[in-house]
């Protein structure tokens, strides 16, 4: 599960940060409704296709993480700053904080309270 969590993660960023680096026609279109000039357009894919790069690396993928759920606060308020639909950008951001919680079995523990997620590694009770 969490793998295609992931895979999916990687091909949306990854799609995007392309469409973004390659100045395709509809990224310099919604760059434009929103007021942002091409060329930082292409500086946030570049931020954009390093935090994947992050993402996907399994001893970086923390550091991903926590870039690529900045990013999406971005979209999100960015979203709501031109009235467009903020529901793909939350579902994006759920889906990376379900990633986290899968991967990092530490962090579950802190934030959640509890391991609530079997994964295999529990070691038997005295």
């Amino acid at each position: 599960m969490e793998l295609i969590i992931r895979f999916i993660l990687g091909l949306l960023f990854g799609f995007s940060a392309f469409l973004k680096l390659s100045g395709h026609e509809t990224a310099i279109a919604q760059s434009v409704s929103f007021g942002i000039p091409p060329d930082t357009y292409r500086i946030i894919g570049v931020i954009e296709a390093i935090s994947v790069i992050l993402f996907l690396i399994h001893s970086t993928g923390l550091i991903g993480s926590l870039l690529l759920i900045a990013y999406m606060g971005g979209a999100i308020a960015s979203h709501l700053q031109h009235q467009q639909s903020i529901f793909v950008a939350v579902l994006v951001e759920i889906l990376i904080w379900v990633d986290l919680l899968f991967r990092y079995r530490a962090l579950r523990r802190y934030l959640l309270g509890t391991d609530l997620i079997d994964d295999g590694n529990r070691r038997a009770a005295h």
